[in-house]
């Protein structure tokens, strides 16, 4: 967000490490004999921004930390120290000769660190977020040839998941240290930036822009900020601020300017936009951004340069509908529009988050916006993220609800209190409210995740820790709204008590059938800020992580392995009740991931139907930092889908319709009425819904037509979906909804029950006669994405189930292992004889960090153009693991 052309990123630079064991790069001779103390490794390449894991891996130090219990034998190099070292010609890098001051900016030391500058101590660093600057302004005039060494002493002995809040000590990323999504990989290094940033007579620190609408309709852009002097100046000299507003073409709208003498430090100014263009969450409008810019001059000399894109929006807060008078305000108005929240929480992308490209970050934001979400929680046990992902989701419209870092911890959640926690919180809270406001899609700050006063009773802002941290937020960023905590109360838990819940957590496992449909449809919680299902990560991704030997079904209580790569997420008990064997690895994944999207599917349309009582739901989580056997969340480390990152996309579709149900199962010849669901983005649009009841050959057994407009503010009604429960062959049936709205064709909302009393879904593991044909429409058509230069591959296919009996379940994947995807459905289900048109959309992955050729299928004979090898498309079902592919299909035809 920041540029100047005096500023360089020192990550050009050609950077080594080397491992030492504690204080020995300090000492650096033995005190007895004299000798250099040389060290654990020899000096290594070494990636900047990154960390030491990586680095060591591709220096033969360490086995692929994420193969089978590999990580085990890496925590050997968290009880060590480890040295960066760099060397340049200041001279040749930086040739200004009109700069008075200088400073170092290391913006991501992980965690504790000492600084070195052609031998001279600079200083000592403590912490992640805040950046660590020293002015070296005397020490460029000595040396034009430079030695950074950057010591990063050992990581703290922070707590994991289970410990004491209470006795938290560091605002280091505790899931680091063993969370229930990962494993014990303590990083270390430089996650962020270094640069060497030089200075005229002054700069500009501490800019803030905000935006908002006016009574006119008017925007408002506000910008104020401080001037901080350099060098030694003579006399009072006159200083211009000039702000130039840009808009979203590129056209200048607005020219400020305001003049200071020298001891005046702060300036505000303040544009009235005519006119404006209005940014809006994702689906319920466009994104456009305004580029401010702030020059600052001395003697019509250039002095520093700040730029920055903002949308215009007006943010509010207000009261869930029927809310108890002492809950706190979890609707959130954009532009005078209450928005109902839909949206996942996220961890860091990856254990070593150093090493996350913006490509990684790029995909992550287009997977979360193609999944029609509009808020990401950034979890406080991770971290406060880099700057590309705030402006990924400006330019997307994902909100951003950014908590602090702090996390419950099982023993204990009580917010620690202790004096050098909360000076070094303080400092952190500080430079994260700075760095983070001038972004539009931040809309919340949290206290942190879980903290809570007592079992199940969230911390409130009476807390010390809480209070202190509401009141920076209050000085540092006013317009955004301050939870203490999430979940924030009164009670921790979703609970079948009625009346005590506003914003809950919980569960994350499916609670079963039919007890799953009963908590969830008759609660009453104002808002849902974390729950999940757990589910088994894709095939393809179980195996690159576990050798052969682990690759068969198994429970998590068998397996060190499998317990290793997600121990709370045994889904094993669950599904074999529920389907009766689990014969093979692929079967245990299809039905692991189908109960999975089962769940998630029934909590998010039960929560949505209440909107706005209920004002959101993020699950947890889209994505997870390490691969998982199984975990609760929609898209694997490897960035694989799962098929509950579909079912989730259609339930937060701008137009939703569904049926309430309290049971998978019935009893043949019950007459049942299934209360039908109507949620939309937009008031007074007319909609048809055709509900039909099926059997697995595709008969339709009932059916009724519905019609109505839409209601943005409430679900709708409109009818109840009576039938007799049939007696079919295979004991399953099917409530199928297909809708209409406007003159927009909505993806269809698929059921399928059973009349089978015990391993309900049993059936559908049985061989079925369904043969799927997939034709390719037209050729790969490629784009560039707005944000990043990368391509975008797309193409139509078209599928048809040439069968006599359903096919459950189908969905594309790319079979090179080139290429990440997403589509306009996956999961979708076919009748014998129907057909559906499916687009693809496909990015050249990035090479993961610890593979040796991730992208190895170069004797593939694949289509090329450009020089680029083109994605290989396959589709397949449940338990259909051998379908046709796109090549094949168009020979045959």
């Amino acid at each position: 967000m920041y540029t100047s052309d005096r500023e360089y990123s020192l990550s050009q630079m050609t950077w080594e490490l080397k491992g030492f064991w504690p204080w020995v790069p300090v000492k650096g001779t033995s005190m007895e004999i004299g000798n250099e103390l040389l060290g654990v490794t020899e000096w290594m390449p070494a990636t900047v921004p990154g960390g030491v894991h990586y680095d060591l891996y591709r220096a033969g130090w360490i086995e692929n930390p994420y193969q089978d219990m590999n990580s085990l034998q890496c925590e050997w190099v968290e009880n060590r120290w480890w040295v960066y070292r760099t060397c340049f010609e200041w001279k040749d890098i930086y040739p200004q000769t009109d700069t008075v001051a200088t400073e170092l900016i290391c913006q991501g030391l992980d965690y504790e660190a000492l600084i070195y500058w052609n031998g001279q101590y600079l200083g000592e660093h403590i912490g992640m977020y805040e950046p660590a600057v020293f002015d070296i302004t005397e020490q460029l005039q000595q040396s034009e040839r430079i030695e950074l060494l950057i010591v990063l002493k050992h990581p703290p002995d922070e707590m994991g998941q289970i410990g004491k809040t209470s006795a938290t000590f560091t605002q280091k990323s505790r899931f680091n240290y063993k969370w229930d999504f990962s494993t014990r990989l303590i990083n270390i290094g430089i996650w962020d930036d270094i640069v060497l940033k030089s200075y005229q007579h002054c700069s500009l620190q501490d800019i803030q822009v905000k935006t908002d609408l006016n009574e006119q309709h008017q925007g408002v852009i506000q910008i104020g900020g401080e001037i901080q002097p350099h060098g030694k100046s003579k006399g009072k000299k006159s200083t211009l601020v000039q702000v130039a507003i840009f808009d979203p073409a590129g056209n200048a709208v607005v020219q400020l300017e305001q003049s200071f003498i020298k001891n005046e430090s702060t300036f505000t100014m303040q544009s009235l936009i005519d006119s404006p263009q209005l940014w809006y969450p994702n689906g319920y409008g466009d994104q456009p951004l305004y580029k401010v810019k702030i020059t600052l001059l001395q003697h019509n000399t250039i002095c520093d340069v700040y730029t920055c894109r903002v949308g215009i929006r007006q943010l509010e807060y207000v009261s869930n509908e029927g809310s108890p008078t002492d809950a706190l305000p979890y609707t959130v108005k954009i532009n005078g529009r209450k928005i109902y929240i839909r949206g996942a929480n996220i961890t860091p992308l990856d254990h070593l988050y150093g090493n996350v490209t913006a490509h990684r970050y790029e995909w992550l934001i287009h997977l979360a916006k193609e999944a029609n979400m509009n808020m990401l929680r950034i979890w406080g046990g991770g971290i406060i993220e880099k700057s590309i992902l705030y402006e990924l989701c400006d330019m997307h419209g994902i909100m951003i609800w950014q908590e602090f870092i702090q996390s419950s911890s099982g023993i204990d959640n009580r917010p620690s209190q202790q004096p050098e926690f909360l000076t070094l919180l303080q400092t952190n809270a500080i430079s994260a409210l700075k760095r983070r406001r001038n972004h539009t899609s931040l809309t919340i700050w949290s206290g942190g995740n879980e903290l809570m006063s007592a079992p199940n009773i969230p911390s409130t802002y009476d807390d010390l820790n809480l209070a202190m941290l509401k009141q920076l937020v209050q000085q540092y960023d006013a317009q955004r709204l301050f939870l203490p905590t999430s979940a924030s109360g009164p009670v921790q838990y979703i609970t079948h008590e009625k009346g005590v819940s506003h914003d809950v957590h919980g569960h994350w496992k499916y609670e079963g059938n039919p007890q799953h449909y009963v908590l969830y449809g008759e609660a009453d919680h104002l808002f849902h800020s974390e729950f999940g299902v757990d589910g088994m990560s894709p095939v393809r991704s179980l195996h690159k992580f576990l050798s052969e030997s682990y690759r068969q079904p198994t429970s998590m209580e068998k397996s060190l392995v499998w317990r290793h790569h997600g121990e709370w997420w045994d889904t094993y008990s669950r599904d074999l009740d529920l389907f009766g064997s689990l014969e093979t690895l692929e079967t245990f994944v299809d039905c692991s991931q189908w109960i999975q999207a089962e769940g998630l599917r029934f909590i998010l349309d039960s929560n949505r139907s209440r909107q706005f009582n209920n004002s959101g739901s993020l699950v947890w989580q889209l994505n997870e930092p390490w691969p998982n056997v199984s975990c609760t969340n929609l898209v694997d480390y490897y960035y694989e889908t799962k098929m509950a990152y579909y079912w989730v996309k259609e339930a937060f579709a701008p137009f939703r319709a569904s049926i309430d149900y309290r049971s998978l199962h019935y009893q043949a010849g019950q007459i049942v009425a299934f209360p039908m669901r109507i949620v939309s983005h937009d008031h007074d649009q007319p909609f048809k819904v055709n509900i039909q009841l099926l059997n697995s050959k595709g008969q339709i057994l009932q059916e009724r037509h519905i019609v109505g407009t839409t209601n943005s503010n409430h679900a709708v009604t409109p009818a109840l979906f009576r039938c007799t429960i049939p007696q079919t062959e295979d004991q399953l049936f099917y409530i199928r909804l297909q809708s209409i709205c406007g003159e927009k064709s909505i993806a269809d909302n698929m059921y399928t029950f059973s009349t089978k009393q015990q391993s309900i879904y049993a059936p559908a593991l049985q061989k079925g006669n369904s043969y799927l044909q997939v034709e390719a429409d037209r050729e790969w058509s490629n784009s560039v994405s707005d944000s990043i230069a990368y391509t975008l591959w797309t193409r139509d296919y078209t599928v048809t189930n040439q069968g006599e009996s359903v096919a459950l379940h189908i969905y594309p994947y790319e079979s090179s292992n080139r290429y990440w995807i997403t589509a306009s459905e996956a999961y979708f289900t076919l009748f014998p004889g129907e057909s559906k048109r499916i687009t693809v959309t496909c990015c050249r992955q990035e090479a993961e960090l610890f593979s040796t050729d991730p992208l190895s299928v170069e004797n593939m004979d694949h289509s090329v153009i450009d020089g680029e090898r083109l994605p290989e498309i396959v589709f397949s079902a449940f338990q259909q693991h051998a379908s046709i592919n796109e090549r094949q299909t168009e020979l045959n035809s």
